[in-house]
Order: structure tokens, then C-alpha cells, then sequence
């Protein structure tokens, strides 16, 4: 089940929290609430890959809320790229274009696109993990994709 499972809790927690560390941790503990949580789990609930996302999607919020409590003094330093062809460079700047624009996106509507486009759930389910109605839903990706075409818009200016 975790090799089925994980890409996907993976997926999900790279692109909400932009930190595959963090990703990785959140998938641990996504599991390891499966394994203590196994028992009380009721096939009339939720369907079971709605529930795992649910939960991966609850620790990613808890973990944003606790950033916004984190002050640092300096930024965290990166890694230097190694030099790679032009078209490797350019897609890496697409996608980094595209992960600032995502990040820039109000948390409602970012995690929307996730789940919908990234995770590539239902409405039904996505709404259902972010606790809205899907006419919810349906807004929160109709300003998302809007914001989002202006944000890329602009970067390309």
C-alpha cells in the first residue's frame, strides 16, 4: 500500500508546503496515522484514498499555520544548481515561475488547484478533503485559475 500510496501523499505535500522534506514527514506521519487508525476506519465513511488525502492535507495546514508563527532572522540558503542544457534550464524556470505563482496564490485557492489539477481528485473528493461544498470548490478554482493566469501574465513581462 505505501508504495501505491506514497507518490501521490508525496505529490500533494511538495506542492502545498514547497519543501520535499517536510513532504516526506508529512507522508510519514500520514502512515503512521493509517496504521494507529486502521480499526475505527468505516467503509460508509469517506472512501479510504479521500480519507489518506484528507488526513496528508490536515497536516500540511497544521504545518503552513505553524510557519506563519516562524520568524527567521535570515533566509534559508540554497543549494547551488548544477549547470544543465538550455532546455533543462529553461523548463526549470518555467516550473520555478510556476511554483512562485502557485505559492503566491491565497492558501484556499493553492490548495484547490492542488488537489484538483496536481492530485487530480474529483470535485466531490477535493471538496470533500478541504471541508467546502463543491459550488466552493468550483469558486475557489475559478479565482485560482484566474489569479494564477494574471500571476504568469505578469512574470513573463
Amino acid at each position: 500500500m505505501v508504495d501505491r500510496k506514497l507518490p501521490r501523499l508525496l505529490s500533494l505535500a511538495t506542492r502545498l508546503l514547497g519543501d520535499r522534506g517536510e513532504a516526506e514527514d508529512v507522508a510519514q506521519e500520514a502512515f503512521l496515522r493509517l496504521w494507529q487508525q486502521a480499526a475505527n476506519w468505516r467503509s460508509d465513511g469517506a472512501k479510504f484514498d479521500t480519507w489518506l488525502h484528507r488526513v496528508a492535507f490536515n497536516l500540511c495546514t497544521d504545518r503552513l499555520r505553524k510557519r506563519r508563527e516562524t520568524y527567521f532572522s535570515e533566509p534559508p540558503g540554497q543549494a547551488d544548481a548544477e549547470t544543465m542544457p538550455d532546455s533543462a534550464l529553461m523548463l526549470a524556470s518555467q516550473h520555478k515561475t510556476i511554483v512562485a505563482a502557485l505559492a503566491a496564490l491565497p492558501p484556499r485557492q493553492r490548495e484547490a488547484i492542488v488537489l484538483q489539477y496536481y492530485q487530480e481528485l474529483s470535485n466531490i473528493d477535493a471538496a470533500d478533503i478541504m471541508g467546502v461544498s463543491i459550488e466552493a470548490l468550483e469558486s475557489l478554482l475559478s479565482r485560482g485559475r484566474r489569479n494564477l493566469r494574471e500571476l504568469l501574465t505578469k512574470s513573463e513581462d
